[in-house]
This record gives C-alpha cells, sequence and structure tokens, in this order.
C-alpha cells in the first residue's frame, strides 16, 4: 500500500474511534451505558444491528464464496424476514415491557435463576468464541497479504474497540456504527465500479452477467432436498429461519441494538429495516465477488490466492515442482481465455450453438484448472499440514490490492477494518454487559447501586475483549472464515432458542424441565457436530426440537411435581 492509503486507513480508523469517545464523553448511568439514551433513533438501530452481523469477515469472505461457489450462498438469509417479523411480534413487546437489560433476564423471570444463568452461558461461550473469531479472520488475511505481523495487527484491531466500546457502551457502540457502516457501503459500492472499469473495452456489463450464468455462478436457489447439500432453498427457509430467530431473538450482542429503542414502534423500525435490506445487500456482495470471478476469466488468476504461501513453498525443495505447475496453470489459461473470448463474441451476436459449445470447452478448461490447484495444494501440506490451504478468503483482497488505484485501497481496507471493529463492539458491549448483569449482579453483588454496577460492566467489557484479544493470538481457521463463524453459531443457537420458545410459548413448562433439557440437548448437538456429516444449518432446527420435546417428556415425568411457576 502507498502512503496515501495508509493516510486513509489509519485516519479513517481513529476518526471513528475518538468520535465515539467523543459523543459520549460526558458518561452517563448504568441505564444510559448498557441500553444508550433517547437520541438513538430507528434508522441507528437499523444500522447499527446490520453493522452487528456484516463483520469483516463479511465483506472478506463472502465475495470468495461466490468466485468459488457462486450466489447459492444467499439461500442462508431466506429465513431472516420471517424470524424477524416473529421477533418483532412476540420478542420485543416483552423485552420492552420488562426494560431488560439483557435477554437471560427474562428466562430467570419466566423460569429460574439456573435457566437464566445457562443461556447465559451459552450465549458467553458461543459469542465469546466469536468475538475472536471476528478479530482473528480480517488480521489473518491483512497481515498475510500486507507483510504486517499478525500479532500486532489482532492487537491494533482490538485495542481500538476495546478503548471506545468501555468509554461509551451502548451509545458509543450505535453511533459509531453508523458512521462505519456507511463507509462499508460506499467502499463495496466503489469496489463494484471498478470491477467494471477493469473488465476488457470490448466486454459490456450485460455480456459479462451472461458469462457469470453460463459458468454456472448466478444460480440463486436449489430446491433439491438433498441433506449433504449445505445451501438449498429448504435450508435456508428451515434451518436458517431458527438460525436467525435465535441470533435476533436471543444473542444479546442483537438485542442490546434495538432494546435501545425509546418504545416498541422505534425497535421494531430499526429490526425491520435489517428484515428489507439484509438480502439485497447480501446479494449485492456476493455479485461483487460473481464480477470478480468474470473478471479473472480475462486476467490470468494466481495460482493460489495467498501469495506469503506461495513464497514460502519457493523457498523449499519444491520450488521446481511448483513453478513447472504454475507453467501449466498459464498454458490452461490461455487456452481457457481465448475460449471466454470467443463466448463473449458469441452472447454478443446471440449465436446460441456456439455458446453451447463453449460452455463445454469452458467446462474442462476449469476442470483443468482446478485440478492444478488441488496439485499445488497438496504440496503445501507436504511442506506444512498447519499451513492453510484454503484460499477463498484472498480472492477479493488481492483484487484489491492488485488492481485498484492508490486511495481506493486505503479505502477498502477501512472498509475491512471498520466492519472488524463495528461488530467486535458489538459483541465485547454484549458479553460485558451479560457477565455484570447476568452472573455478577445476580450472585455477587446485590446490594451495590447502579455506580458500582456501570464500573462493573466497564471491567467485564475491557476484559472481555482481552480475552477475545487472545483467543484471535492464538486461533487456528481451517474452514472458510463466514461459514466458521455460522457453524460456532449453529452449534448453540438452537438450544438457546429452544429455551425462548418454551419460555414464550410453553406456559406449563417449569424452570427444573426446560433446564435440564437444555443440557441433554445442547451435549446432543455437540455429539452430532462431532460424528455425524448433517451440514451445519439443521443442527438450529434440531436443537431448538430436542429442548422443546424434552421439555415436555421431563415436566410430566421426572419434575410432575414441581409447584407451578408465575
Amino acid at each position: 500500500m502507498s502512503p496515501i492509503d495508509y493516510t486513509i486507513l489509519i485516519g479513517t480508523l481513529l476518526a471513528i474511534a475518538f468520535y465515539g469517545m467523543w459523543r459520549t464523553r460526558k458518561g452517563g448511568n448504568l441505564d444510559a451505558y448498557l441500553k444508550g439514551d433517547s437520541s438513538i433513533r430507528w434508522g441507528t438501530i437499523g444500522l447499527s444491528v446490520m453493522a452487528t452481523q456484516a463483520s469483516a469477515i463479511t465483506f472478506l469472505s463472502t465475495p470468495g464464496q461466490a468466485y468459488a461457489d457462486g450466489m447459492r450462498f444467499v439461500q442462508i438469509y431466506f429465513g431472516m424476514p420471517l424470524a424477524i417479523i416473529i421477533i418483532c411480534i412476540f420478542f420485543i413487546p416483552i423485552y420492552q415491557r420488562l426494560r431488560v437489560y439483557t435477554a437471560y433476564e427474562y428466562l430467570g423471570q419466566r423460569f429460574d435463576a439456573k435457566t437464566r444463568l445457562l443461556g447465559a452461558f451459552f450465549f458467553l461461550v458461543n459469542r465469546g468464541l466469536a468475538a475472536g473469531i471476528t478479530i482473528y479472520a480480517p488480521a489473518i488475511v491483512v497481515s498475510t497479504v500486507l507483510g504486517w505481523s499478525l500479532d500486532l495487527t489482532i492487537i491494533l484491531v482490538g485495542a481500538l474497540v476495546i478503548v471506545y466500546t468501555v468509554s461509551g457502551g451502548t451509545k458509543a457502540v450505535s453511533i459509531t456504527q453508523r458512521y462505519q457502516m456507511s463507509i462499508i457501503l460506499l467502499g463495496m459500492f466503489v469496489a463494484f465500479i471498478m470491477i467494471i472499469k477493469q473488465l476488457p473495452n470490448d466486454v459490456s456489463f450485460g455480456q459479462a452477467i451472461a458469462i457469470a450464468g453460463q459458468m454456472d455462478k448466478l444460480q440463486l436457489v436449489d430446491f433439491s432436498f438433498d441433506l449433504d447439500e449445505r445451501y438449498t432453498f429448504w435450508s435456508g427457509i428451515l434451518g436458517a429461519t431458527f438460525l436467525m430467530l435465535s441470533y435476533f431473538g436471543t444473542d444479546q450482542s442483537q438485542v442490546q441494538r434495538y432494546i435501545a429503542g425509546t418504545s416498541v414502534t422505534e425497535s421494531r423500525m430499526g429490526l425491520l429495516f435489517n428484515a428489507v435490506v439484509k438480502i439485497p445487500m447480501q446479494f449485492f456482495i456476493l455479485f461483487v465477488g460473481v464480477m470478480v470471478f468474470v473478471f479473472y476469466q480475462f486476467e490470468k488468476p494466481p495460482v493460489f490466492f495467498n501469495q506469503a504461501t506461495l513464497d514460502e513453498i519457493a523457498e523449499t525443495e519444491y520450488a521446481d515442482e511448483l513453478a513447472a505447475l504454475e507453467e501449466r496453470y498459464s498454458t490452461t489459461f490461455a487456452k481457457k481465455e481465448n475460449s471466454i473470448s470467443r463466448m463473449a463474441r458469441s452472447i454478443e451476436y446471440d449465436i446460441t450453438e456456439s455458446i453451447a459449445a463453449e460452455k463445454e470447452v469452458l467446462k474442462r478448461l476449469q476442470a483443468e484448472g482446478e485440478a492444478i490447484r488441488s496439485e499445488v495444494k497438496e504440496i503445501i501440506e507436504k511442506v506444512d499440514p498447519s499451513l492453510e490451504t484454503q484460499d477463498s478468503d484472498y480472492v477479493f483482497i488481492t483484487f484489491i490490492l492488485n488492481y485498484l488505484p492508490h486511495g481506493l485501497v486505503g479505502l477498502l481496507m477501512a472498509v475491512i477494518f471498520s466492519a472488524a471493529m463495528s461488530s467486535t463492539a458489538s459483541e465485547l458491549n454484549a458479553l460485558g454487559s451479560t457477565t455484570a448483569i447476568d452472573f455478577y449482579r445476580k450472585m455477587k453483588k446485590k446490594e451495590a447501586d447502579d455506580a458500582h454496577f456501570l464500573g462493573a460492566s466497564r471491567i467485564f467489557t475491557a476484559l472481555w475483549g482481552i480475552v477475545a484479544i487472545l483467543f484471535a493470538l492464538f486461533a487456528n481457521l481451517v474452514e472458510n472464515l463466514i461459514e466458521a463463524v455460522n457453524i460456532v453459531g449453529s452449534i448453540f443457537y438452537g438450544v438457546i432458542l429452544g429455551l425462548f420458545i418454551v419460555a414464550f410459548f410453553m406456559r406449563t413448562i417449569k424452570g427444573n424441565a426446560v433446564f435440564y433439557a437444555a443440557l441433554i440437548s445442547q451435549a446432543l448437538i455437540l455429539v452430532m457436530y462431532k460424528t455425524l456429516s448433517i451440514e451445519y444449518l439443521w443442527y438450529n432446527p434440531l436443537g431448538c426440537i430436542y429442548v422443546v420435546i424434552l421439555s415436555l417428556i421431563l415436566q410430566f415425568t421426572l419434575f410432575r411435581g414441581d409447584e407451578k411457576q408465575a
């Protein structure tokens, strides 16, 4: 990166952090720190909810996901509008009426203290792991590509977030996310325009879309019932609805964003904003990745997108073998480039037979290229089994650094770091408040005043920030980053959602039954994850269903004599 890129990047990050500290410099009471104040309107809530979900992983990994697998990933969001409508009808009015600080306070009021602590504990484990991934994910990619120290990058992002989150609480998170989201959307739009401008002069935007379609990158919906397929219409409508219902309805990092609304209407408007905007935004980010794929049909891509790994291989005894593979890859690409150019001309003149013929040629050449890439990955594993062989997370950032002009590179890097800061801030804010309210206040310091718990909330937020940094320093991801976050969530979200479903809709179930049902269900999900090959989205409905069924069984057998609870 050039000096101007570094200036834009560092200036943007510092400006956001110091703005959050300045806007919340007057401090406030516990209520203001954990919920914000009347200045937080539905628009800010909506952007804050969106920014919490749209982490740096979204903007690093999603385009790479589309590059490798097309648009099918968008199906994971099909269930979100339905989930948000359910939350607006049932969850928000209860949270607002009870004026809770955390979602798990409601579990305590509905059941008992141990069930409240269990729900909060599941959240802390799930979101604590996710906070570390949220910091680690962009840091490992950015540090590798730019040659920065990984540890220093992790500490830089984590420290900036800790400073303004501890300083201003929920209000600081919400108002900074408003500007972070604006930077993110602007940066992605600029990147999209630049990708289109980088296409050959004789290839129109319409031809680019047609090429993507012919190469099977624009398939949006898969109606198959194959459980081995990770993304289908049914997993999106069924499995992902449970995932989104739990994430938006019971995850404190999201609940804390919209209970900051001054009324039920404000909270609903902020959340519904996401139901309307999220799918088009995710579609656009995936489409950016598809256009990067089309661009690399005319410009030779690396045989492996993590250049630092290739450089490391080039220093070993496998250097000659790697060079031979790269030469074969260049030859295959030259043939593919000629074929794709012929297809573009055939599309321009609507020559159906020629389009079909070139499609078959491209499929064969694409398979040859992927076979060569597989051989490169085998060499990487021979040199060092701990090296990452998945390179889809490096696709978009490689394009940014190699093909965008100076200044825009700094803007896009600011997008990545802003997204990392915004989602991490929400997670730390939620982790700190849950620890302070659901554990510390409940178990240790019942007699203390709000000022004491305000200080405790700040301390716990900072401590969780340190934990997230430490986890990130020792993390090692093996999956596509955006999938890794969803997998971690799916292991816990179904069981957490089951607790709330029983609380809302099954008034005959008491605390003991649902508590032990949740413990057994979580153990079952962990065993299934370790032993079965079920795609992760299905763990969300399974976990929820297990809790509901086991709660009924336990309530009318072992705990039949429990006294009626209010």
